[in-house]
């Protein structure tokens, strides 16, 4: 149970930066880009755990 928590956590992490990458690529500005990778690298990390 613990195991499938952890990875919809990822998952959800991994589709929010998703979403906050898309919703970037319309005004092109690097801090939110950026903020968005990061929560990205940080789901595969978490799913990787």
């Amino acid at each position: 149970m613990k195991g499938f928590l952890r990875k919809t956590l990822g998952v959800c992490l991994i589709g929010l930066g998703l979403g906050i990458l898309l919703v970037l690529l319309l005004p092109i500005t690097g801090w939110l880009f950026l903020i968005g990778a990061i929560v990205i690298i940080v789901g595969f990390i978490w799913l990787a755990c």
